[in-house]
């Protein structure tokens, strides 16, 4: 066997491995909020469905997603293979209560993680296997004026195999896209859905709260100067910022299902 696999078989290559899908999740983490951000625009949902199909159409980003895909399963994968070989390792737990000055999150990622793996198979089977699978979804057409910027909405009948057209007429663009927002307002009026979103972003905040300042120490990223700002970054940004901004949507959008 090389010295390569010898080096990634090892308990420390695995948690290489952790680390730098877990920092490659943490980028995605930032840019997909940016996105799901224009869920908040008053618009009938044609920044969003814009962006979806954007998403799921523009090669480089689909070649990305599919890297994002992978990275989600060799991370969930090599936590529990780390997870299993450390018990393994201590069968028989200590007689006396652990003192040790380890946060919870750190004592409990095995739990986070695996609340946020249920979480992504629901979140990705109800949007992303709807979009690209299914015929599930309807259509959209927005008309904007370009004279005064005015843009109007409403259904849009496609024939089989239409994803989207853009066109202009009259000085009036036309633009005909799947509607995933609405099904993103009909996921977030269940109040079942919409709480266990929220503990799966309570869930994401803890988890990154110990795995973003330990990939850095994993990857021996340590210094004196920098240390502290890797330390902020992962709190207020990763454990309170990002989790936030992705449960306050389904909040405002149920609580705006009740009106």
């Amino acid at each position: 066997m090389s010295e390569f696999k010898q080096t990634f078989n090892s308990s420390l290559g695995k948690k290489l491995i952790m680390a730098l899908t877990g920092l490659f999740l943490c980028t995605f983490l930032i840019v997909h909020l940016g996105g799901n951000l224009l869920l908040f625009s008053n618009d009938d949902g044609f920044g969003f469905n814009v962006y979806a199909n954007f998403l799921t159409h523009f090669p480089p980003i689909e070649v990305i997603a599919y890297l994002l895909y992978l990275s989600i399963l060799v991370h969930a994968l090599y936590a529990l293979i780390l997870t299993i070989k450390n018990r393994k390792a201590r069968p028989v737990r200590y007689a006396e209560v652990n003192k040790s000055t380890a946060t919870w999150s750190s004592k409990n990622m095995g739990l986070l993680g695996s609340i946020l793996f249920l979480f992504l198979v629901i979140h990705m089977g109800d949007f992303w296997f709807n979009y690209k699978f299914s015929d599930k979804l309807g259509f959209k057409e927005y008309k904007t004026d370009l004279a005064t910027g005015e843009t109007k909405s409403g259904i849009y009948q496609a024939s089989p195999g239409f994803e989207k057209s853009v066109s202009v007429e009259n000085n009036v663009e036309i633009v005909r896209v799947k509607d995933l927002h609405a099904r993103v307002a009909s996921s977030f009026s269940n109040l079942i859905y919409v709480i266990f979103y929220v503990i799966a972003m309570f869930a994401v905040s803890f988890h990154l709260l110990h795995g973003f300042q330990s990939a850095f120490r994993t990857l021996g990223w340590v210094h004196r100067k920098y240390t502290p700002i890797v330390s902020a970054i992962g709190t207020w940004l990763f454990a309170v910022i990002i989790p936030l901004g992705f449960a306050a949507m389904p909040v405002v959008y149920y609580i705006q299902s009740l009106k």
